[in-house]
């Protein structure tokens, strides 16, 4: 049984970039004549001569915070900014929301965010039947997966998110070989189970993803008898890096085309460094050029231990902004704004997360008078907001730091 996925995974690093970059002028004039946001933000670009990295560098960084300025300026006509070259209708199979909101278009290709090659490198084959815990409800993450899943022949039982315990009956009665979801709720589901002594003899695999999976976590889940991998995707982009059995740092996908930039800025930074991942996707749907996550890695010198021959970076490394992902969920410093618009009385406001692996915690403190049920009703416009819980905190007027900062993540990741 072949530990890869396909023969690109093992190409010549020199001919898998002259690939890429073959391809990019064609990608460039597609997304410029296809897609009216990026015939706007590349207007006056020379797409036939956009063929090295040199090249794609002089091109303007397009953030998740612009793509969303551009969708709510365009909210009546085009919900989704002019970023899609596809409509609804048949070429359009779904369209997702995620925080902010944010809406994503979903195409008909099969394995369409390519995350077949992610769950094969998790060990996942032809016929095994995967739990997937990972959203159905609004954001792509569920689908995500499940495309990749049934791309690789498997079977998926749709579990969602919470429920814990009927989640587990049907792990115990069903007999996954392994599990898709975020890495605090397959600890949570492994506590579970064991606290009720239920047996989960098949589950022993799992790709994880949505937060942060610190070594201490996936050597705990291997005592259990889970062997667990990352992997990194995206809503707008799909699979961008996948962990190996190797266990040393994420392997690119094959079908993007990766750099690192210095935060702030376009500018690509030298392997090692840490910067702001920037993305090229080749995704006739939903061309993306020079995307920026927001997400801090760096390249990692050397190839896969597993053979696999493409670039491989050391993992998320934190947030290139103050945008931070709780429970696998996005949580903007405009929502936060959002929140406090709604309540004349608070003059000020940070969000501060907290906790470890699997207990995130929220508060949002408050600079306002401490009234009778305002932090109630704080609390539940935060919740609708950014579909997340959070406690509420008044505080004195003038006690937050005057420092700009939106949104503090105080979590410890070790």
């Amino acid at each position: 049984m072949s530990e890869h996925y396909d023969a690109l995974e093992l190409r010549d690093p020199a001919q898998r970039e002259a690939d890429l970059l073959m391809a990019l002028p064609r990608q460039i004039a597609h997304a410029q004549a296809a897609a009216p946001a990026f015939a706007e933000i590349l207007r006056g670009v020379d797409a036939s001569a956009v063929r090295s990295r040199e090249a794609l560098a002089k091109l303007p960084v397009t953030r998740k915070s612009e793509l969303l300025e551009r969708q709510k300026a365009q909210r009546a006509n085009d919900p989704l900014g002019g970023f899609s070259a596809i409509a609804r209708g048949p070429s359009m199979r779904r369209v997702f929301a995620s925080p902010g909101t944010i809406y994503e278009p979903e195409g008909v290709a099969p394995d369409y965010w390519r995350t077949a090659r992610s769950l094969h490198a998790a060990g996942f084959r032809s016929g095994d039947l995967i739990h997937n815990s990972f959203s159905y409800h609004m954001t792509p993450a569920g689908a995500i997966l499940e495309s990749g899943a049934h791309a690789l022949g498997c079977t998926v039982f749709p579990g969602g998110t919470g429920q814990t315990e009927q989640q587990l009956e049907a792990m115990a009665e069903l007999k996954p070989d392994g599990y898709v979801g975020t890495p605090s709720f397959l600890k949570i589901l492994v506590e579970k189970a064991s606290a009720i002594d239920l047996q989960l003899p098949s589950l022993t695999k799992a790709l994880v993803s949505g937060e942060a999976f610190p070594p201490s976590l996936r050597d705990w889940l291997a005592e259990r008898g889970i062997r667990a991998v990352q992997s990194y995707a995206t809503a707008d982009l799909g699979l961008i890096a996948y962990e190996t059995s190797a266990h040393e740092g994420l392997v690119l996908d094959e079908g993007v085309l990766v750099e690192i930039v210095r935060p702030g800025t376009g500018d690509p930074l030298p392997d090692g460094e840490v910067g702001e991942v920037v993305v090229t996707t080749f995704n006739r749907d939903y061309p993306l050029v020079r995307f920026g996550t927001g997400d801090l890695s760096a390249v990692l010198a050397g190839q896969c231990p597993t053979g696999r021959t493409n670039t491989r970076i050391k993992g998320w490394l934190g947030r290139a902004d103050q945008t931070t992902k709780v429970r696998g969920m996005f949580v903007h410093p405009g929502q936060v704004a959002e929140v406090v618009k709604r309540f004349p009385e608070v003059a000020r406001a940070r969000l501060v997360v907290e906790g470890e692996m699997a207990q995130d915690r929220m508060t949002l403190k408050v600079e306002a008078p401490a009234t009778e049920g305002l932090s109630e009703r704080i609390a539940e416009a935060v919740r609708e907001v950014t579909k997340l819980r959070s406690d509420v905190l008044c505080v004195p007027a003038g006690s937050l730091p005057n420092d700009g900062k939106v949104i503090e993540d105080a979590r410890s990741y070790r």
